[in-house]
């Protein structure tokens, strides 16, 4: 279930980010050492986080995900690895949280995308989710906070 989706513009922010392309299966394996990879490289580096971690996918995924691992940071990080600096572009978005466990992110994506068409906007072929609350803030995925957001291209009604 996702709350009513509004329509907001994001302003463009910088991040550090770890680009993958993975099989679908893989998404459980790579998800922790990618996050603790990327955190341990921005704190070695001093530089101040500033909101919580998010994925960014660069097309709807599939049986294959092309995306980003990113934290949004206060200075742009020294390339490091697989860790690269990056800036997440504003936007106007389509956005609305979903509330639970990770296994309901695809119902949720699904319920927003028929959002946005019933509501004549058309959808750029990008999104990101931000985890606003999960595992690390309680043991009840209840409890859990998942941000999306879909980049609109156009407004199909007038």
């Amino acid at each position: 279930m996702i709350t009513t989706p509004q329509i907001v513009q994001t302003s463009a922010q910088l991040t550090a980010c770890i680009s993958l392309v993975i099989p679908r299966e893989e998404i459980q394996t790579v998800m922790g050492p990618g996050i603790e990879e990327l955190m341990k490289v921005v704190a070695d580096q001093g530089i101040e986080i500033v909101g919580p971690w998010f994925t960014h996918h660069r097309r709807r995924p599939s049986e294959t995900f092309d995306f980003e691992i990113c934290v949004p940071v206060g200075a742009a990080v020294i390339a490091s690895g697989r860790v690269r600096p990056n800036e997440l572009q504003a936007a106007t978005v389509a956005r609305a949280v979903c509330s639970g466990s990770y296994e309901g992110l695809g119902s949720a994506w699904s319920q927003l995308h028929d959002w946005i068409t019933e509501n004549g906007h058309a959808p750029a072929k990008d999104l990101w989710e931000c985890y606003v609350a999960g595992p690390e803030s309680s043991a009840d995925p209840g409890d859990w906070r998942t941000e999306l957001n879909q980049p609109i291209i156009q407004q199909t009604l007038s």
